[in-house]
């Protein structure tokens, strides 16, 4: 609560080095369990094959309900390394968080704007690449004026509205949540009764978040399938 980001300038430019570090445990965590499910392939798959495998039932799963596989098909990978991704980070600052010299250093990633945009950024302009790439330029852009040509300025302000959307609904639940939890820590760290007050509401709060993290992974995957179907499938 209240601490400042560890921040350095390089070129003008200034970097958050919470977040770099952040992006990069949650990559390594995110590659290291890709790692561990693949290493060792099996017919019957057991363990971390077994749980990869069904991240990947589940992600095929919200392919189909949003576009055919087909289609949809070629954007598997894509998902999977989404949903894991976001919920890995969503869950790196529930346990704890780590504060040097008043610079908070370990959070979630995505409790960060930049991140979660910067996401959001990257799906919306894959959906633009894709539908230009699978529909040509001529149909793609002929979307923009359908049903109606003069529905074309909604049709861009509708492109910024759901990346802001995405990025910040994103955001939003995950810095909530941890701002919530430093509130109660702060209350159990206040004295005997304010520990008695504070651990249940405080252990309620970290199992809610968990679901939340899982929750908002999920819709963050769903809702890039399904830009990702509007661009894309020539029935949308």
């Amino acid at each position: 609560m209240g601490h400042e980001a560890p921040i350095v300038k390089l070129l003008g430019l200034e970097f958050n080095l919470s977040n770099i570090l952040m992006i990069l445990v949650s990559s390594a965590i995110v590659f290291i369990i890709a790692v561990l499910s693949t290493r060792s392939l099996a017919m019957k798959p057991t363990g971390m094959q077994n749980f990869l495998e069904w991240v990947m039932d589940f992600v095929k799963n919200i392919i189909n309900s949003t576009m055919d596989w087909q289609t949809g098909g070629r954007f598997l990978t894509l998902g999977m390394t989404l949903i894991m991704y976001i919920f890995v980070s969503n869950m790196l600052g529930l346990p704890f968080a780590i504060v040097v010299d008043h610079k908070l250093w370990w959070k979630s990633p995505t409790a960060d704007p930049t991140i979660t945009l910067t996401l959001a950024i990257l799906v919306v302009g894959l959906s633009h690449y894709y539908g230009i790439k699978l529909k040509g330029f001529s149909a793609y852009g002929s979307d923009f004026f359908k049903p109606l040509p003069f529905l074309f300025p909604l049709k861009i302000i509708e492109e910024f509205a759901n990346t802001l959307t995405l990025g910040l609904r994103l955001y939003g639940n995950i810095y909530a949540g941890e701002i919530l939890l430093g509130l109660l820590v702060s209350l159990a760290t206040s004295g005997a009764f304010g520990f008695i007050g504070a651990i249940i509401p405080m252990m309620a709060w970290q199992a809610f978040s968990i679901f939340v993290g899982a929750i908002q992974a999920f819709i963050f995957t769903m809702l890039t399938m399904v830009y990702m179907a509007h661009k894309v499938s020539h029935d949308h």
